[in-house]
């Protein structure tokens, strides 16, 4: 039977590109020269830290256009909040979102459900996998889930026939 898994991972390489790229233009730039501030990023999390929080705030928003930049969806982040340390430093932790949470796959199964298409959709792991006798249907559940905001950066693949 055709199938296909609807995903929400991040493109792992477009963020290490646009990490490099971050680290290279504020190495660059005029009013970052003598500032001390760190861009941390180990596949499953980008932590950044600066002297002040305005100087954080600035490299959030270069971190963050050099990734929308490069095609990473902004809503497979999950910024943390700022901490403030005594001294004046700040830091901040932004996870990646790889997968679908459970109680954020139902409202998607809900939605291919409420369609009337001839097509099951279930929970597995970390993703969401859509089965049907017909490729017809299998496109019109993509387009359905489409057309809806989950507030998840959501990709298909594995299509199979």
């Amino acid at each position: 039977m055709p199938s296909f898994d609807i995903l929400s991972e991040a493109n792992l390489m477009e963020v290490d590109n646009a990490v490099n790229q971050t680290r290279k233009e504020l190495t660059n730039r005029f009013d970052f020269k003598d500032a001390k501030w760190e861009l941390g990023w180990d596949r499953v999390k980008l932590s950044l830290s600066a002297e002040s929080e305005y100087r954080l705030g600035a490299l959030r928003e270069v971190l963050l256009d050099k990734l929308a930049k490069r095609g990473v969806s902004l809503k497979s982040l999950d910024q943390k909040s700022v901490e403030i340390a005594p001294m004046g430093g700040a830091r901040q932790e932004i996870g990646l979102v790889m997968g679908i949470e459970t109680e954020k796959a139902k409202p998607i199964v809900q939605a291919i459900r409420e369609t009337k298409l001839k097509v099951q959709a279930q929970i597995m792991d970390k993703k969401v996998r859509v089965t049907g006798k017909s490729r017809d249907d299998l496109q019109a559940a993509i387009a359905a889930v489409r057309a809806k905001d989950f507030g998840l950066a959501l990709s298909f693949g594995n299509y199979r026939d």
